[in-house]
């Protein structure tokens, strides 16, 4: 019966035609299913030029112009509207494998394109075991060329790079050849995931589904290299009642093995906002910690508030409004592995636990029943004891989480061009900033869960629009 069920969904499963050795590849079952993707990223465009569906058409072939939502123009250079697409980067240049209604009408205009870069007078093809092959250097440099076998078509460009041969451009050919030469292999992977459009990582580990309609994107993908702990698959939640609100705001049940991985990462935090405390003691008390939490975690991030600069590591600490809950077996025994922090620089004892007075601003250690809260920012902390329940309950995933993001672009619009010139790790912020931000804004929300697997972990996300008008 297993035995069964494994054909049936090798059957089903999408088979990329990937060339090997590639860092990222883009795998499209369907040209002509792609019509959701496209109108989100069609709404998305007005606001964020980097995704519009014009930008991310031009990467599909390394030299000719396709339009999937255009199937005539397909079939007007010989290409398969209904057919898959592969495309392969590769570190020596970019692969675009289609399926052909057309080959003679697909020669045609591959050579036209191929002429007009190159100098040359004509495109001439040579054939070897069955395979119709082209090969032209490039005046911009690099090469370009195709292979052709039957209804396939994998076409190829090299990176710039003068005309010296370098190779490049062989090794490309002959990758292209042997594509065409044999049928793809299913990919069992891509079976388990809804999705148009298929992105797959192979150094990471990561395969990801993409498919969506005018107001929604959404995400499914499985990863094996997350730096994750691993999380608990069934149970309760004491937070499982509680309405997402803040920027941010995230429920996870991690397994018993990978709490104290979770709490390091906390403490990590700790010890950079308070280079004073001695780090001998900071990692005996979360041992302690770790040792006495049942695995339930909650984190919430209320927003992004600079104060007074994000060019110090006290500034970029703070300048995120946050608390982290997590329950504990038992409160006694937490009050007591919590002790030694009375005698941390800067500490002073509340009635629930602990402020820590640090460079930038007051860290919090408090104690409210069996749950455990830790913040950089009183106000968050007080609202965050305020809204734990009594009671919790099951949570269909292992995490969930869910953004704001009109609070997340307004975060992102704290961070200047002074900000980036004095601090480079600023920069990226400040390009998804740049690119992001207006989309962002006018956003209604952004959600999604994390389950671990027996392999790694399986993810999704939804990225959703407000109704169109």
């Amino acid at each position: 019966m297993l035995s069964l069920v494994l054909a049936a969904s090798l059957a089903a499963a999408p088979a990329p035609r990937a060339a090997t050795s590639s860092g990222t590849v883009v795998h499209i079952p369907r040209l002509d299913a792609l019509q959701g993707v496209t109108a989100f990223l069609d709404r998305a465009g007005q606001y964020a030029a980097l995704l519009r569906p014009v930008v991310w058409f031009a990467e599909l072939h390394p030299f000719l112009s396709l339009d999937p939502s255009q199937p005539d123009s397909l079939k007007s250079l010989g290409i398969d509207p209904t057919g898959p697409l592969t495309v392969s980067l590769r570190s020596n240049g970019r692969i675009s494998c289609t399926r052909l209604t057309d080959p003679k009408l697909f020669q045609e205009k591959a050579a036209a394109v191929l002429i007009s870069g190159s100098g040359k007078t004509e495109a001439k093809p040579t054939i070897l075991n069955g395979v119709t092959r082209v090969l032209i250097p490039r005046e911009s440099g690099g090469h370009a060329g195709y292979a052709l076998k039957g209804q396939e078509a994998c076409a190829f460009t090299t990176p710039s790079g003068g005309f010296v041969d370098d190779g490049q451009g062989a090794a490309m050919q002959k990758e292209t050849s042997r594509l065409v030469g044999s049928p793809p292999k299913p990919d069992a992977r891509l079976a388990q995931l809804p999705g148009a459009i298929y992105v797959l990582m192979p150094g990471r580990g990561m395969v990801v589904g993409m498919d969506g309609s005018a107001t929604e994107l959404r995400l499914e993908g499985t990863a094996t290299q997350l730096p994750l702990p691993p999380f608990q698959t069934t149970g309760t939640s004491p937070y499982g009642t509680m309405k997402p609100e803040g920027m941010l705001f995230s429920r996870a049940r991690v397994a018993p093995a990978g709490v104290s991985q979770a709490v390091a990462s906390v403490r990590a935090l700790i010890q950079q906002a308070c280079p004073a405390c001695p780090p001998a003691e900071v990692s005996s008390v979360s041992r302690a910690v770790a040792e006495r939490l049942t695995g339930n975690v909650l984190v919430a991030v209320d927003s992004v508030k600079s104060r007074p600069s994000l060019r110090t590591p006290e500034g970029r600490f703070f300048a995120m409004r946050q608390a982290v809950a997590a329950e504990v077996m038992d409160a006694a025994a937490m009050k007591t592995a919590l002790a030694p922090v009375a005698k941390f620089p800067g500490a002073k004892a509340l009635e629930d636990g602990y402020a820590l007075d640090v460079k930038g601003g007051t860290l919090f250690v408090r104690l409210k029943g069996k749950q455990l809260v830790v913040g950089n920012d009183e106000a968050v902390v007080q609202a965050l004891q305020t809204a734990l329940p009594q009671g919790g309950a099951k949570l269909p995933h292992a995490v969930d989480f869910t953004v704001d993001p009109k609070r997340l672009a307004s975060g992102l619009n704290q961070v200047s061009l002074m900000d980036v010139v004095s601090d480079q790790q600023l920069a990226g912020l400040f390009t998804v900033g740049l690119e992001l931000g207006p989309l962002l804004a006018r956003s209604e929300r952004i959600s999604g869960w994390l389950d671990s697997t027996s392999g790694g972990h399986r993810f999704s996300t939804l990225w959703t629009l407000p109704a169109a008008p």
